[in-house]
């Protein structure tokens, strides 16, 4: 299945990185630009090498032998981990899971590396800080809360928390400007096309741009899908399992929690998700799940125009969304 002469599992920490080559064993370097350069000299022309999307470690190794025109491939975490416990392996250690991702690159079909711009790197950088800031904003809010409940606040923390809020706020407005600054200079026409759709919105649609690199990442509507997580799991098994299909959640938590809150608007503007939205809930199911049915369906639409590059016309989109 392998067609690389030679195929390296890495495993990243702070420090130092593990190498287990297919034909060279285990190896170990320091995670510094030395470190890389040395590990360089040691690949042959036509190696593959498998790492995983974990922390923020993995991206200048990465980013490096990209540049140096090797063949990376950057694979999903749970993939692995699940790859190592169907072997049931009893030995944890970075080495172990460096052979564990070389058998893996060995046996299953690993997409390639696409390295990142730096307005992409930058616009990644950006939303991960502003969620960090949201989350640190929701609990400020919180806290505010808490000591207008206790009738007598003191001034002091009240004030306090009250700076905290604004300068949050402040952060967090300048974010979203670079962010708006950075897409519109790559893709300010995808930028107007996905918002031409009834119920998404600025965020969102700065959001699916920056996390699908401009729906480049993938080739169908389905793949996007099952990337957000809002794809069905179902759990049967004989006579007596009959679990309840749920959401799979493998995927990108803030976009699916996005599309889930841009759900409600379309189920008002959007015909498309209208009409789905009525038709579930007149089935007598829940109106949760009617609106996690919503959140895909606006999914598709996003691909679908973004592929297409018309605007949205609600007389087409249902042809569009079936491609």
């Amino acid at each position: 299945m392998n067609k690389y002469t030679e195929t390296f599992g890495i495993d990243i920490s702070k420090d130092v990185f593990d190498c287990y080559g297919s034909l060279q064993g285990h190896i170990q370097f320091k995670n510094t630009e030395k470190g890389f350069h040395k590990f360089l000299k040691i690949l042959s022309k036509d190696s593959l090498l498998v790492m995983e999307a974990t922390g923020y470690y993995y991206y200048r190794l990465a980013q490096f032998l990209h540049h140096k025109n090797k063949k990376v491939s950057v694979v999903n975490p749970l993939s692995v981990k699940r790859f190592i416990q169907m072997r049931l392996a009893k030995v944890k250690t970075d080495k172990s899971d460096a052979k564990a991702i070389c058998d893996y690159g060995l046996t299953q079909e690993v997409p390639l590396y696409n390295a990142l711009t730096d307005t992409q790197s930058e616009c990644l950088q950006l939303f991960r800080l502003m969620d960090s800031f949201l989350k640190k904003r929701t609990a400020t809010k919180n806290k505010l809360h808490g000591e207008e409940v206790l009738g007598i606040p003191s001034k002091w923390v009240y004030r306090s928390l009250k700076r905290d809020k604004k300068h949050l706020d402040k952060e967090l407005q300048g974010i979203e400007q670079r962010l708006l600054t950075l897409v519109k200079q790559d893709q300010q026409e995808q930028l107007t096309l996905l918002q031409s759709i009834p119920g998404i919105g600025l965020k969102t649609a700065l959001f699916l741009i920056v996390v699908t690199d401009g729906f480049n990442k993938f080739e169908t509507a389905l793949q996007l899908c099952s990337y957000v997580g809002i794809t069905p799991t179902i759990r049967e098994s004989g006579s007596s399992v009959r679990g309840r299909s749920r959401i799979s959640k493998v995927g990108n938590r803030k976009l699916r929690n996005l599309l889930f809150l841009c759900a409600f608007n379309a189920c008002k503007h959007n015909k498309a998700c209208r009409e789905l939205y009525q038709r579930i809930v007149n089935k007598g199911k829940s109106k949760k799940l009617a609106l996690i049915a919503v959140a895909n369906k606006l999914l598709k639409q996003c691909f679908a125009i973004a592929k297409s590059g018309m605007p949205y016309d609600e007389t087409y989109v249902s042809v569009l969304t079936l491609k």
